[in-house]
């Protein structure tokens, strides 16, 4: 399966957003910040933006939830019409339920996990999930480095979701160039969120490199 390439627009020109967003159109998703200035200190879009954002893309959203109380706040999101609703797991009361309230409105559910956060207690419940993200940075900023540390998580995720048949695709976001890809991909992710690589060159041509980039890999 190629790899599904989610260019971030937290890197794009905010001023000409729409124009940037139509140069993503090779793209297989959107990936939108959400941040709150609470969950972690940054603040980006909120639903009225992303309503819009959604109004306007040629792709579908992924939609990542940085925000405090998403077990209130992440409904809204799905029914914006967002195809995938990622929310953290620090931030939830009851992640499950969240999941499926997600779910029943017709998004897709995605729990995301801080880099020091482990992934042990949610491997019994992975298919209450579409999607697990697995933060490569301190969720917050855009532009950090990757941090290879987390890769082990990553693998366990994959060995869990592989050895049981689901089908939960696993993300990272944070620092994911033409080179922390395929090291991402090799210990397991199929969906990789990509910023600054993307918006600092021409983006098709930075998504269809980014793809590449894991295909050569795997041959």
């Amino acid at each position: 399966m190629a790899a599904r390439i989610n260019p971030s627009i937290l890197a794009a020109d905010f001023v000409n957003l729409q124009s940037d967003i139509e140069r993503i159109a090779s793209a297989d998703l959107m990936h939108v910040d959400v941040m709150d200035n609470h969950f972690v200190p940054n603040l980006t879009f909120g639903p009225q933006m992303v309503g819009r954002i959604q109004d306007v893309s040629p792709i579908p959203l992924d939609v990542h939830l940085m925000i405090d109380d998403p077990d209130r706040w992440a409904p809204g999101y799905a029914e914006l019409g967002a195809f995938s609703v990622t929310f953290h797991a620090e931030a939830a009361s009851d992640p499950v339920a969240l999941a499926r309230r997600l779910r029943d409105i017709g998004a897709r559910a995605g729990i995301a996990l801080k880099p020091g956060t482990p992934a042990d207690r949610f491997l019994e419940v992975l298919p209450e999930f579409d999607q697990v993200l697995v933060m490569t940075v301190e969720p917050g900023f855009g532009g950090q480095s990757f941090m290879p540390e987390t890769m082990p998580k990553l693998r366990a995720l994959r060995e869990a979701v592989d050895a049981r048949g689901l089908d939960v695709w696993l993300q990272v976001d944070g620092g994911v160039t033409e080179e922390t890809i395929v090291t991402a991909a090799e210990n397991g992710a199929d969906t990789f969120v990509a910023g600054s690589s993307v918006f600092r060159g021409e983006p098709a041509e930075r998504i269809a490199a980014l793809r590449d980039a894991v295909a050569a890999h795997r041959h």
